[in-house]
């Protein structure tokens, strides 16, 4: 295996403290597929569920497979992409940092599906993938304590490693992360009490890239084939969030206490808030290799 001798972005540790909490606590207020990212509504009157299950198939729909294919998963969750693609005939392979995350998705027993306790820097396929799946991980690629040139020396190497070691020639990765928004600036951002209420009780050692750190970071690795920006799906999906955990309030304390309960309300609400006011964008991109 060969492995990054210095690792960019969240450490193990730090994903597990987050991802780890509580399988049946995240239970309370995901949809019952477990997707812990924003949705994709085409309507109005979509419920979390269909929107997430809307966010799955335009994802598996970006990298354009021809069955039977080859997909990796980076950041896989609690496995529904998997299961998504397996039952569409694919193999795949999950990468995941959390140990929790990965004994659900083995639980499910997948056929044809290898999940992994391993970080994507270390990660070295026997062959190359026909497409790539990464929703919601890239986030965790950089920390707030980086600078600009480190998180995109960070991100750079992340477009390179996919180019290069995962994907087949002109393979396409489907990417979904959040971002500063376009106006915000960067120091700025850093300062903010809530930038830093979130680095130090829900997403350690975590900091989100602005679009132009992506657009720098993936120029001569990838081509930008379609991009988009969800924020107010995000924002929605997050009110869904908050409604369905405040619901649920007396099971959550019982199962991870009433701080982080109220740590969690307190996270939900702030990027609830990011997201409407455009403090935080969602992007979703279609890319090639070249």
């Amino acid at each position: 295996m060969n492995h990054v001798t210095e690792k960019f972005g969240a450490s193990q540790e730090a994903i597990s403290h987050h991802y780890d909490l509580s399988n049946a606590f995240y239970e309370l207020f995901l949809d019952r597929h477990m997707l812990y990212s924003a949705a994709l509504f085409r309507h109005d009157n979509e419920s979390l569920e269909e929107g997430q299950i809307n966010k799955v198939d335009y994802h598996i729909e970006n990298i354009a497979l021809q069955s039977p294919c080859q997909v990796l998963d980076i950041g896989c969750g609690w496995g529904t992409v998997l299961s998504r693609l397996s039952a569409l005939g694919h193999k795949t392979t999950g990468l995941t940092l959390s140990k929790e995350q990965q004994k659900y998705v083995n639980r499910m027993a997948l056929p044809h599906c290898d999940v992994r306790l391993e970080n994507w820097q270390d990660f070295t396929p026997r062959e190359k993938f026909d497409g790539i799946i990464s929703i919601g991980a890239f986030e965790h690629f950089a920390k707030l304590e980086d600078t600009q040139e480190e998180k995109r020396t960070a991100y750079k190497h992340f477009f390179t490693r996919c180019r290069e070691r995962f994907l087949k020639p002109n393979g396409k990765l489907s990417l979904q992360t959040f971002a500063y928004g376009n106006h915000v600036d960067r120091q700025q951002a850093k300062q903010k009490a809530s930038t830093q209420f979130l680095s130090d009780e829900i997403f350690r050692e975590t900091d989100p890239p602005h679009l132009t750190d992506i657009f720098a970071a993936s120029r001569g690795e990838f081509e930008i084939v379609s991009f988009r920006n969800d924020r107010f799906d995000y924002a929605r999906t997050l009110k869904f969030w908050l409604r369905n955990l405040k619901s649920r309030r007396n099971e959550a304390i019982q199962l991870v206490g009433e701080q982080q309960y109220a740590n969690f309300v307190q996270y939900l609400q702030y990027s609830y808030i990011g997201f409407q006011t455009g403090n935080l964008d969602l992007y979703r991109f279609e890319m090639r290799a070249l």
